[in-house]
């Protein structure tokens, strides 16, 4: 069997699904319809695989595990981690913190497409002055820590969740997009500029840069966009391409299995997870020893010979000592280190513990360990639509940077068509003065929405009764509490933390337009497929295959 891969530029195989050139094609199990054979109407079935991770990310086989269970006492009284036994999916998640480089690249991206948007610049620049105090002298940090080549290897700091958020997004559509160009599917970047190519690096015909969603949804293909080695076309109703010989090609759909899922910041459950690593200490579902922290033992020295009595993560020792003593530094850093200092957890991960806290994509509760389900738990959820230019022709409307443009969801189940083009209607005459407005719920008085809704469907859909827009919230806020839908959850512990904090159960929480020199963050991607990452040598039932059907 023949099977095409694709390979991205950083030399990591596309393991997504290809199709199959063998002379046994494969068949429907329920018709018997042959798969990829263009004379009976070009049914598609791709190899299944396991896709790889993309760049900078490692596997992170899921199970079940005790949520809050390292926390040996609850020191700060504020009985915000109850112990909880929750089940996390398998996922991915980066290896290092991002870095002061890894956001340079951004920064550079946004200056060659947007060249004339300052304001696009300046929001994603970091806040440097986090680092300015009235009774210390930190004016070096604020003027070389992001930038200076010293520091291109540190954590990236000063970024507010909303900034990592954004970053995320960003780094989907450009992983997404190299991988398109490295393999043909797009037009390469060699050729971006020349006549016919799409204009500069990382621009489309249309003047906007690639968007997955977009591309995805057919909204970024045609003349200067299209490679020269796309997918070909086996639907009867497909049209000559640019494909050789003049045969009808596509673009990359999901179902391909090419492109990646979305970077994202993971969830607090997946993040304590990711940190405590039990799959180090497990036998047969039996753990042998728990963990305080990221690594063996309870405590923060090395135990190993060649390394024995060195601090094993970047943390404030006591009150005044960020770093040691002169001549033989505890930690060998003062602020931040670079993002691969200290040896990794048993899953490969770096600075688990220490370094600098990092953002998690859950919104703060002190009661979340009471009330969220017991299965991939997170909490802070906001559903959305993608919202339609063009109903009729399934069109996603954009924003003036290419990306779609999304609603707030109106229910919790699938509308009908009728209903999908009344709300479509509605959003669409409302907001012609301002097409980039989000459409305004029922709960804010703005649109009739509840009359759009199935009739048995209630209220506009919330997914979180509790949210800031509760009357008890309302009420206490700024009074009894802080804590609203803009509070964030931070883990990990930071250089200027003590050791308490280096528990993977301990969290916190600031406002999501908030930064601190103390945190940063990593990015995580959905694993799809089957949730164990290493079978071999593992027992298992296997799984069949169906036998080919046989037509009389």
């Amino acid at each position: 069997m023949k099977i095409l891969f694709t390979k991205t530029a950083l030399g990591l195989l596309a393991l997504g699904a290809v199709l199959s050139s063998c002379s046994k094609r494969e068949q429907s199990q329920k018709t018997g319809i042959t798969y990829n054979d263009k004379n009976n109407g070009g049914y598609e079935r791709f190899r299944q695989s396991h896709p790889s991770p993309g760049p900078g990310l490692v596997p992170i086989e899921g199970g079940t595990f005790v949520m809050g269970g390292s926390a040996d006492q609850d020191i700060t009284y504020d009985y915000n981690n109850v112990r909880r036994r929750v089940t996390v999916p398998s996922f991915y998640m980066d290896e290092t913190e991002v870095s002061n480089q890894d956001w340079l690249d951004y920064l550079h991206w946004i200056n060659i497409t947007f060249p004339q948007d300052r304001e696009l610049y300046y929001n994603a620049v970091p806040d440097t002055l986090v680092w300015r105090h009235p009774l210390s002298y930190n004016e070096p940090y604020v003027d070389n820590y992001l930038r200076h080549p010293a520091f291109q290897d540190y954590p990236v700091v000063g970024v507010t969740w909303d900034q990592a958020q954004a970053y995320c997004s960003w780094r989907t559509d450009r992983t997404n997009e190299n991988i398109l160009r490295e393999t043909g599917k797009l037009v390469a970047w060699k050729d971006q500029g020349k006549k016919g190519g799409g204009g500069d690096a990382g621009i489309a015909a249309n003047g906007q840069p690639f968007n997955t969603d977009i591309y995805l949804n057919g909204q970024m293909t045609g003349a200067g966009v299209d490679g020269k080695k796309m997918m070909p076309n086996l639907s009867p109703n497909a049209q000559a391409g640019t494909g050789k010989g003049g045969k009808a090609v596509r673009p990359v759909r999901m179902e391909d299995g090419i492109l990646k899922q979305a970077y994202r910041l993971p969830s607090e459950a997946e993040w304590e997870y990711a940190a405590l690593a039990l799959a180090g200490n497990t036998q047969f579902e039996n753990i042998d020893d728990g963990k305080m922290y990221t690594w063996n033992g309870l405590g923060v020295r090395s135990a190993k010979k060649k390394t024995r009595g060195l601090i094993m993560a970047n943390f404030k020792r006591g009150s005044g000592d960020n770093a040691g003593v002169g001549g033989y530094l505890n930690d060998k850093a003062d602020i931040t280190a670079p993002v691969r200092s200290y040896a990794p957890n048993d899953f490969g991960l770096y600075n688990m513990a220490g370094n600098v806290n990092e953002w998690v994509a859950d919104t703060y509760r002190q009661t979340s360990f009471e009330e969220f389900e017991d299965f991939n738990p997170f909490r802070g959820n906001e559903f959305s639509n993608k919202r339609l230019a063009d109903p009729s022709k399934g069109l996603y409307a954009k924003d003036k940077y290419g990306k779609p443009i999304k609603d707030p969801a109106h229910s919790n189940k699938k509308l009908k068509y009728s209903e999908l083009l009344a709300l479509q209607q509605q959003t669409t005459a409302a907001q012609s003065a301002n097409p980039n407005a989000p459409l305004a719920t029922s709960q804010t008085g703005s649109l009739p929405v509840d009359s759009l809704l199935p009739k048995n469907s209630g209220k506009a859909y919330t997914p979180d009764a509790r949210g800031e827009k509760d009357e008890v919230n309302k009420a206490l806020y700024g009074t009894t509490t802080l804590v609203n839908d803009h509070s964030k959850v931070y883990k990990g512990g930071s250089w200027n933390d003590m050791a308490f904090w280096l528990n993977p159960a301990t969290r916190r929480f600031m406002d999501q337009d908030e930064a601190s020199a103390e945190i940063g963050f990593r990015c995580a991607m959905t694993l799809v497929g089957a949730p164990e990452i290493n079978p071999n040598g593992k027992p298992h039932y296997p799984v069949k295959k169906a036998k080919p059907f046989k037509a009389r």
